[in-house]
């Protein structure tokens, strides 16, 4: 009996000094693709990941972030910190397009910081024929706000693009385009 809770005793101690916790990054607040990030929009998460190759995945807060730190992607408050979703550099200028699409022109899981084309097709009405075209090519998703509201689902939904100061002279095309036609949203993969 004494042997057991000696074995009992010596394993408890082993276990207890046996932390296999790893520090990572919590966001604490929801950040957009483009924006920087500091040390003061973090919080570290003690946290026992089943493999070490999982742990690999997020942003250990044993290692300082670079100062140039900018999300890659959206990432919403206490989302753990993918090493995916951060880059370096200056925050990239995006010029801000809203465009107003039909509920069933956006894919369903669309999320802020995924790459999308512009396409628009001719109004049914306009007598031209049935042909779609491209007005922007691999934009960044800025924001996509919810739908509906409190009577039901909305037919339409606004996505907001951001397009690069490289490509900011298209933009007088793109809205005279958009004002002709329904646009549709297509996902770069």
């Amino acid at each position: 009996m004494v042997i057991v809770a000696v074995c009992v005793l010596a394993g408890a101690r082993i276990l207890a000094g046996a932390d296999d916790t790893v520090p990572v990054w919590a966001v604490r607040v929801d950040r957009a693709a483009g924006e920087d990030l500091g040390p003061g929009d973090l919080q570290r998460v003690d946290l026992r990941f089943a493999t070490p190759d999982l742990a690999q995945r997020y942003v250990s807060a044993d290692d300082e972030l670079p100062a140039d730190a900018v999300l890659t992607r959206e990432v919403a408050a206490g989302e753990l910190l993918p090493r995916a979703a951060l880059g370096s550099g200056p925050p990239e200028y995006l010029a801000e397009l809203p465009v107003a699409l039909p509920a069933d022109a956006v894919p369903a899981s669309l999320r802020p910081g995924e790459l999308v084309d512009v396409w628009v097709t001719p109004a049914e009405d306009s007598g031209a024929p049935p042909r779609a075209v491209r007005i922007l090519r691999q934009v960044r998703v800025v924001a996509v706000p919810r739908t509906g509201g409190a009577f039901g689902p909305s037919a339409t939904r606004q996505v907001v693009v951001g397009v690069t100061e490289q490509d900011e002279n298209q933009l007088g095309s793109a809205i005279a385009q958009l004002a002709t036609g329904t646009p549709v949203l297509v996902r770069r993969g």
